[in-house]
């Protein structure tokens, strides 16, 4: 389910005519231009919009940087980190135990690829026991081996000992998380930050996910800062890569059988029907077959070869999309030995299409003097070319080309205008540039939350986000087990979708979720308590269903002890959200006086709005409205008492349901009788109209 939008209040903009030109220009440019709508897919429940205002900006600058005070040397972080191989910016990463065809790179000395064969010669003895332990962690959680997971925490304990920052990481993964392990939050963190100064990314990750539930934003900012930079260099250089969403499995009360059913690769209807029309020459065909299994989309295995085999037969008919794509990849490196020069040649042959992307992609090979001379004249030229024709890319690259002063004279409100038409279109380059203007106060006022929060954005895109990937490939696959570790780790890191799947496969699966607690499978206690945890993660970050739940939970004492103030307390969380059901209990609460004052007026205002949100609640709101007007009309009369004690007689009705009518033997004998007593009926009604036969009328013959 894709929850609905927070409602938004946006703030008015005043302008004074007496403001100076330029701080004239810069109000309304805040105005007109400032108003950013940030798709959040990777993290949380929900868009939300940005406001920059002119507040925001700092007061405008000077003709000269000396005027100024500026280094001008602070611009120079600015532009895009050296693109690199997914095995450099996440070592220790578990896609090698996963996809062992595209991960040839060596751990040590061994130029064997991580496929779960051999006996490890060759490899350093930590990096043996720690990937024998990982291997071992996934294998034990498919099959729900509490002995197999002990053994494999062990390997992960001993390289860990032995200093091995990626065995730290996942050490404070079972720690964190209870599993094969006492939980001890403190010894994760400790973990985390051995490993993190190790280089262990998916520890730097869950380090920043903690700082910033406590609002520690200086922490948080520097190590998302970190995260965002890697994430970029992961990216192609000018195209936005189709980013590894995580999918959400359910829609908050049932699975969300679309999204799977789309997430089944190569069986399913839609890939075999795309496959049939590519066999046929249909070149959009080839080329979204060649996306699909280059970027691993829609359950798809990732395979470089076959994407390059119909992205070169998509070219033969003359795509053009598949052209900018093949020049991006060669100028990257990424599944291919990288050659600038074969970049320049797709990207001009797809230019000559005007294929508009491809502008953006010569103009950064000229910015960067990449297989053809440096050329800033040039560069800028291409890169307006796709910014006049609202390319993403285009106005990203001129914004760096405004903020640094390359070709051009810099100015820092006009960098910053490119920057937010990029990041309105969803490249997550230009939330990059913005995050490093917030954190550093370079044209922007620092402001280190919102650094942080668009630094997340981007650093959840990074080269570990596969791991929702394999996650939703052991759910559809049916691999309860696999998929919760897979989701856990996810969670650890503060990825909001994978919190809420895996609180979903604990509360669907119960004891067939394979949860493995310190000690064996997981007790009920652990299993409710994992669920809370992983529900009241998701609901700090936006997601109205799991607050909804948390309410349930201390309303009705699951999984922990009742507590109606506190379950009142994630209802209007749950509220704020717009949750139709939210409003409906907390009407309830105020009309039962539980965990809220006793106000029908607060009652009756709430079922209000759950019906106004919601038209399919009229049936219970038209049934709550009904119990209040009793309630105020009849206080201490017998349908009170009786409406009172519903709640207590609904149970043992439903048990009893439950237990006796709907057991198997029981239905059977039920139904058999309901057949008999209706038999028997319209015999005797049959016979009772044979027994009373109609009068002849007068006058018929005998």
């Amino acid at each position: 389910m894709n929850p609905t939008p927070l409602p938004v209040s946006f703030s008015a903009l005043s302008e004074s005519p007496k403001d100076p030109p330029l701080e004239l220009e810069m109000r309304s440019f805040a105005v007109l231009s400032l108003l950013l709508l940030l798709q959040i897919s990777s993290i949380a429940a929900r868009p939300f919009v940005l406001i920059i205002t002119n507040d925001d900006l700092k007061d405008p600058p000077s003709s000269s940087s000396a005027d100024r005070g500026e280094d001008p040397s602070q611009y120079d972080d600015f532009g895009d980190p050296e693109s690199r191989s997914d095995e450099e910016l996440d070592p220790g990463s578990w896609s090698p135990l996963f996809e062992p065809d595209l991960f040839n790179v060596p751990l040590s000395n061994s130029s064997s690829p991580i496929d779960g064969s051999g006996d490890g010669e060759g490899i350093a003895d930590e990096d043996a026991l720690y990937f024998s332990g990982v291997r071992g962690l996934i294998s034990a959680a498919g099959a729900g081996d509490p002995e197999a997971m002990t053994a494999a925490a062990a390997d992960i304990d001993a390289a860990a000992s032995r200093g091995h920052p990626h065995a730290q990481s996942a050490l404070a993964f079972l720690h964190s998380s209870g599993c094969a392990r006492p939980r001890n939050q403190p010894m994760a963190f400790l973990l985390h930050r051995f490993a993190s100064d190790g280089g262990d990314m998916q520890s730097r990750m869950a380090l920043a996910y903690i700082y910033f539930r406590q609002d520690m934003f200086e922490e948080a900012v520097k190590l998302y800062a970190e995260l965002a930079e890697a994430a970029v260099a992961s990216f192609l250089i000018s195209k936005q890569s189709p980013v590894i969403e995580p999918v959400r499995i359910h829609s908050g009360v049932e699975e969300n059988r679309e999204a799977l059913r789309k997430s089944r690769g190569e069986e399913d209807e839609d890939f075999q029907i795309m496959e049939y029309q590519a066999q046929r020459g249909n070149a959009g065909s080839m080329y979204r077959m060649g996306l699909w299994y280059y970027f691993g989309l829609r359950g798809v295995r990732r395979d470089h070869q076959k994407a390059l085999v119909w992205f070169t037969r998509a070219v033969e008919k003359g795509e053009p999309r598949a052209m900018e794509l093949l020049g991006e990849i060669y100028a990257r490196g990424a599944g291919v030995e990288r050659n600038y020069t074969k970049a320049f040649e797709w990207l001009t042959r797809a230019s000559k299409q005007q294929h508009y992307p491809a502008y953006n992609g010569l103009g950064y090979l000229y910015v960067k003097g990449f297989g053809v001379e440096k050329n800033y004249t040039k560069a800028r030229e291409y890169f307006e070319k796709a910014s006049h024709n609202d390319e993403p890319g285009g106005h990203y690259n001129l914004g760096v080309l405004y903020l640094r002063g390359i070709g051009v004279e810099k100015d820092v409100v006009t960098a910053c205008k490119y920057f937010l038409l990029a990041a309105n279109k969803g490249q997550p380059k230009a939330f990059y540039q913005v995050a490093k203007m917030f954190q550093k106060g370079i044209g922007l006022k620092k402001n280190l939350h919102m650094a942080t929060i668009l630094y997340r954005l981007v650093a959840e895109r990074g080269p570990w986000s596969s791991l929702s990937r394999w996650a939703l490939e052991s759910y559809v696959k049916g691999d309860i087990g696999k998929a919760l570790l897979l989701y856990s780790r996810m969670a650890e890191m503060g990825y909001e979708v994978a919190q809420s799947n895996a609180a979903w496969i604990l509360n669907k699966y119960g004891e067939r979720s394979m949860c493995i607690g310190e000690s064996g499978f997981c007790t009920d206690m652990e299993r409710h308590q994992r669920t809370h945890a992983f529900w009241w993660q998701a609901s700090e970050q936006g997601n109205e269903h799991a607050a909804l739940l948390i309410g349930d939970a201390y309303y009705y004492g699951r999984g922990t002890e009742k507590d109606y103030e506190r379950a009142a307390e994630a209802y209007m969380h749950a509220q704020s959200q717009s949750n139709a059901q939210a409003m409906f209990n907390l009407g309830y609460m105020h009309e039962h006086g539980h965990g809220l004052p006793f106000d029908l007026h607060l009652a009756k205002r709430y079922y209000d709005q759950a019906v106004e949100k919601d038209p399919a609640a009229k049936l219970p709101v038209t049934l709550a409205l009904t119990s209040l007007w009793i309630r105020k009309n009849y206080a201490d009369s017998f349908m009170v008492n009786f409406i009172d004690s519903l709640p207590e007689l609904y149970p043992r009705a439903g048990a009893w349901i439950e237990d006796v009518l709907l057991d198997e033997g029981n239905a059977t004998i039920l139904t058999l009788l309901v057949c008999l007593i209706t038999v028997l009926y319209l015999r005797d009604r049959q016979r009772r109209q044979g027994a009373v036969l109609p009068r002849p009328p007068d006058g018929a013959p005998n």
